[in-house]
């Protein structure tokens, strides 16, 4: 087992690792910008390492000071978090070269899924169904106009990289193509430094769900059930549950089966989740692979009892999967996550600030991950997300009242937050009767 991991990431997901690290009795490395030192976790850390200034550029995305600050602190693994460079396959190369563990897929991973033309068209050929889309849009206005053509309308142009929700546009006709693609292009050159976009067929009313995965150097996966991530605005996730209400189980164990086994085919490693669209015929299409932990993994924790942290980093240190899990796991209750961001609750604009006040609700079955405490402020520099919300019940109802107690208990002062927008959802009767999918948190916000 590793003796010493740096956290190359902030935030929530940096508070959380170390958290894990210390539970495991190794030590922890936080690295932090000029603008993050007072945050919590910094001091909880072991050592902490600042690595720059506040732009992500000259910090969380700076490859040299990350690999100075990994050799500086002597760490022999690096966990990536989610976000920043997590599924940057240069960055995992790099960490490799320093003689150090990346605690993730083999980078040859991050590359083949890290571009999602590319990871289409290699889960497509190996059984997994797919939404129609195009490969990579290229040459003259007029023959991309007849790739998206080809697809169908209406379509979704999507960037290649990157993720977040970040350069999805709908188009619904030929009239709207060209300013789309414009706009698309710009939006992915400016947020993941590739202005590589595609469309795939836009399915109304979808539901987004993804599968857990963990696997092994060794070819073994499996799949720890899915979550329902679709709750969203500006396809942005904002409330993530498991287990999906209303759909039939033997589709899910049977799609968790297949990914499951495709991956072991191709010989991947770690973690991952693939995300997938169910549409209203009652079809689940592939939509792509995340390398990495996600944001709502807590989901999946508490229905399972399986400290997914900890599996990562046994799993990158080369333990086998039957000795990380046990033989059986069932899925007990039901769970669900709300993620509360410093933003306006309708028009969803970050609300930078001070948090004059934060006193996230401490009540019996509520989990909070956070990585702020009150009297720091939230920058204009990352995402603006404050806290998780983490509840689990015996029922998909009692789940819904103890969220609901647990975001009126939730006290910020200093800056707005979403939290009257995700309780006006959780109270809606679509919500509440299981009735859930991609366009309902904009639904609601209109009405």
């Amino acid at each position: 087992m590793f003796n010493k991991v740096l956290i190359a990431n902030r935030g929530a997901i940096a508070a959380r690792v170390v958290r894990a690290l210390r539970q495991m009795k190794i030590a922890s490395v936080v690295v932090y910008s000029e603008a993050d030192r007072d945050l919590p976790y910094v001091v909880q850390a072991d050592e902490a390492i600042c690595i720059g200034e506040a732009a992500p550029a000259a910090s969380y995305l700076n490859v040299d000071a990350l690999s100075a600050a990994i050799r500086k602190s002597g760490a022999d693994a690096v966990h990536p978090g989610y976000g920043f460079l997590s599924e940057n396959p240069d960055f995992a190369t790099a960490v490799s070269a320093l003689g150090v563990t990346f605690i993730g897929p083999d980078a040859r991973w991050l590359r083949a899924m890290g571009r999602k033309t590319d990871a289409r068209a290699l889960m497509a050929s190996l059984g997994m169904p797919l939404n129609p889309s195009s490969g990579v849009l290229a040459g003259t206005p007029d023959q991309q106009l007849a790739a998206v053509r080809n697809v169908g309308f209406p379509v979704l142009v999507k960037p290649v990289a990157g993720g977040g929700g970040i350069g999805m546009l709908p188009v619904r006709d030929e009239a709207q193509v060209v300013d789309a693609l414009e706009r698309a292009r710009s939006m992915s050159q400016r947020s993941f430094g590739n202005a590589d976009v595609y469309v795939e067929r836009l399915i109304e009313r979808p539901r987004h769900i993804e599968f857990q995965l963990l696997a092994d150097k060794y070819g073994q996966v499996r799949h720890l059930f899915e979550r329902d991530c679709s709750i969203q605005r500006r396809h942005q996730k904002v409330i993530e549950e498991s287990p999906a209400p209303h759909l039939p189980r033997a589709l899910i164990e049977e799609t968790g089966t297949r990914i499951a086994r495709i991956l072991s085919e191709l010989g991947y490693d770690v973690i991952g989740t693939a995300e997938m669209l169910y549409a209203q015929d009652g079809s689940l299409s592939f939509l792509e692979m995340n390398t990495r932990l996600q944001v709502e993994h807590a989901v999946t924790e508490a229905i399972t009892g399986i400290d997914l942290v900890q599996a990562q980093i046994r799993l990158a240190a080369g333990m086998r999967l039957d000795a990380v899990l046990p033989a059986s796991i069932e899925a007990s209750g039901h769970a669900i996550e709300v993620r509360v961001y410093a933003e306006d609750p309708r028009r969803f604009f970050p609300s930078p600030g001070p948090l004059d006040v934060f006193r996230p609700p401490t009540a019996h079955g509520v989990r909070i991950e956070t990585g702020y405490a009150e009297g720091n402020r939230v920058t204009p520099f990352y995402d603006p997300m404050l806290a998780k919300v983490i509840v689990h019940e015996a029922t998909r109802e009692q789940a819904i009242a103890r969220m609901l107690d647990a975001l009126t208990a939730f006290e910020v002062v200093g800056v707005k937050t979403n939290i009257p927008f995700a309780a006006d959802v959780l109270r809606s009767d679509a919500f509440q009767a299981g009735d859930v999918h991609t366009q309902l948190g904009s639904a609601l916000t209109r009405a």
